[in-house]
């Protein structure tokens, strides 16, 4: 089981995953993947687009995001008009603007309420998540 799976298992009530983009810009297709990973969330795909992203990280290309799209059986027309909204453009432009204020110079990076994650095991998130409930004063 993924890792972000095993901490929201262990803290139903308390913790909950946001994604933020942050597309690296030594990468010259990460803008465009980022985009194109909103656009598959327009039609439920989300994460398993992101997933299909990570894994190809090192061969991005219009082909290969149409080779994605076409395996999460994403209806295409739908597809290429939503890649070209520019709210998603906003989304990434605002996302990448946000990390670069939080810190973000590497990808991916994990905040626990704000606090960077060090540690990046089940311990170590847990570690920071009682941390925070802690100073918070919330129960698990």
């Amino acid at each position: 089981m993924p890792l972000l799976d095993q901490v929201l298992e262990k803290n139903p009530q308390t913790v909950k995953i946001v994604f933020k983009n942050f597309p690296i810009r030594s990468h010259k297709f990460a803008f465009k993947a980022a985009v194109a990973a909103l656009a598959a969330d327009r039609q439920g795909k989300f994460w398993e687009f992101h997933d299909e992203l990570f894994k190809n990280h090192k061969n991005l290309n219009e082909k290969k995001i149409e080779e994605i799209a076409s395996q999460l059986k994403l209806n295409k027309a739908k597809f290429e008009k939503d890649r070209e909204d520019p709210l998603l453009l906003e989304k990434v432009k605002h996302d990448f603007n946000e990390g670069i204020k939080a810190g973000v110079n590497a990808v991916p990076m994990v905040f626990v309420n704000g606090r960077k994650l060090k540690k990046r095991s089940l311990q170590g998130f847990q570690e920071l998540i009682d941390k925070e409930l802690n100073t918070l004063k919330i129960k698990k």
